[in-house]
């Protein structure tokens, strides 16, 4: 019989962690720490128990596009054909439905959850390519002439000021279907882990661009790039490379083999200048979103 019970302790944390370790073995896994923080009234996390053996999880929440939802239902690669990402996600969906979303959206990365996916009516609507570069010896940029680059470390007080002189004005220009909305609670607990690995370019009083990594606790020698942006009064000077230059110089120097990062396909310049440091493309992850209620799910019960 499958159980589907919400997610409450940190041990339920770790057993969700490990469902997406398994699903998604190369990309890092937020700690329990970072879950715990992230926790708001609105997010829902599940886990599914066959046989009172967990194996499977979801989360529902708002995204970061503007008046969406985000669910997602992953099932370990030896539970699938089961059942359970059936049961599972229509209980994510009417969370997001009773929050009061009408569309949900989630990332796929392989043909089978696709196929699942439109069961349900979802429909694709964007890719992500992955681009991956190999950690050497990185030498440090030269210091630029204009502006310090400086880590949230070692002045903590810019990451908020990072979210409105840089994260604000940048958002918009990612490719994606709807506005994005972070707000700056997100911004200080989900899109940074360690502040060492974080850079930030300030010319004067403002932040004027933003780049780094994000750690993973699971795969210490390997590391997701965090959001790069420069303001666009500040493009064309070679910000963005300098930051990157940076963060894969401290990544060297702190046992980090490998970065990968996560990129629209229409965001041309990013995959350019990711291209022009050596970045390498991997893997493609298909962006799908369904109205809500979801289609099907009655038929698929009866």
């Amino acid at each position: 019989m499958i159980e589907i019970r919400p997610v409450e302790t940190d041990a339920d944390y770790e057993a969700w962690r490990q469902i997406r370790l398994a699903v998604l073995p190369g990309e890092r896994a937020p700690s329990v720490a970072e879950l715990r923080r992230a926790e708001t009234p609105q997010r829902l996390y599940l886990l599914a128990e066959l046989g009172g053996e967990v194996v499977a999880h979801g989360a529902a929440d708002r995204s970061n596009e503007a008046d969406r939802a985000f669910v997602m239902a992953r099932v370990h690669p030896d539970a699938r054909r089961q059942g359970v990402g059936t049961a599972l996600l229509p209980v994510l969906a009417d969370h997001a439905y009773g929050q009061g979303f009408r569309i949900a959206g989630c990332s796929i990365d392989d043909e089978g959850s696709l196929a699942f996916a439109k069961r349900f009516g979802f429909t694709e609507f964007l890719r992500q390519v992955e681009q991956v570069r190999r950690i050497a010896d990185e030498p440090w940029p030269a210091k630029p002439a204009e502006y310090d680059v400086v880590s949230v470390a070692e002045r903590p007080e810019l990451w908020a000021a990072a979210y409105e002189q840089v994260a604000i004005p940048t958002l918009p220009d990612l490719d994606t279907t709807s506005p994005m909305d972070v707000t700056a609670e997100e911004w200080a607990t989900e899109w940074i882990n360690d502040p060492a690995a974080m850079f930030l370019a300030v010319a004067g009083d403002e932040v004027i661009g933003v780049a780094g990594l994000m750690l993973d606790t699971d795969n210490p020698d390997r590391a997701e790039v965090a959001y790069t942006a420069v303001r666009p009064d500040w493009r064309g000077k070679a910000v963005a490379s300098t930051l990157k230059r940076s963060s894969m110089a401290w990544a060297a120097e702190h046992g980090i083999t490998e970065i990968y990062t996560w990129t629209q396909e229409g965001n041309a310049n990013m995959r350019r200048l990711n291209e022009h440091l050596g970045f390498s493309y991997q893997q493609v992850s298909v962006n799908v979103r369904a109205e809500l209620p979801l289609k099907g799910v009655q038929e698929l019960g009866s």
